[in-house]
């Protein structure tokens, strides 16, 4: 099985791709993890690209979950190579809400689906990215995008109510 989970900032995409890893054995790759990695600010697109086209190559046969959005690290492949593909479309408040929540958790730590040293914390550049820049209308149209695309393997989660619907009917352990 490979499972790709899109969204918005602050949605549940790692926890759900990580107990989606958890259910059913599959390796997870986190996108923000390669694209936050030691170094980043100088690595190149294309070693980060090489870094998740290891991870597909890799796990090609297995399956894999990955999470985030990242259409310049083998988007299109990631979609074709899918059996299912997970959107978390909350609302702008449900993710400031949820990204609070994390920030409280983790504030100071690094979160279990970031690199070493990339240590969680709020700020006005944050709320602004939940709120408005990275849910632009480029942004939205690309998971409407998706859906046409994939209409038989794409699925949209609006709130948490589906996504608890989604894990009792996955069986999945709920978020800690």
């Amino acid at each position: 099985m490979k499972i790709t989970i899109l969204g918005f900032s602050g949605a549940g995409k790692s926890t759900l791709a990580a107990a989606l890893g958890r259910r059913y054995g599959l390796p997870v790759l986190h996108l923000d993890r390669v694209h936050f990695a030691p170094g980043w600010a100088e690595r190149t697109q294309p070693a980060q690209q090489a870094d998740v086209a290891a991870f597909l190559d890799a796990n090609s046969e297995t399956g894999w979950v990955i999470d985030g959005n990242y259409t310049n690290l083998c988007y299109d492949r990631r979609l074709a190579e899918s059996d299912r593909i997970l959107i978390l479309a909350f609302g702008r408040w449900a993710c400031l809400r949820r990204v609070m929540e994390r920030t409280r958790r983790y504030r100071g730590r690094t979160r279990p689906d970031m690199r070493e040293g990339c240590t969680e914390k709020l700020d006005a550049e944050f709320v602004r990215w939940v709120l408005w820049d990275g849910r632009t209308k480029e942004r939205r149209a690309r998971f409407t995008a998706v859906t046409a695309a994939w209409p038989a393997k794409a699925e949209v989660l609006r709130s948490q109510r589906d996504l608890d619907r989604l894990y009792r009917a996955e069986n999945l352990d709920p978020p800690q």
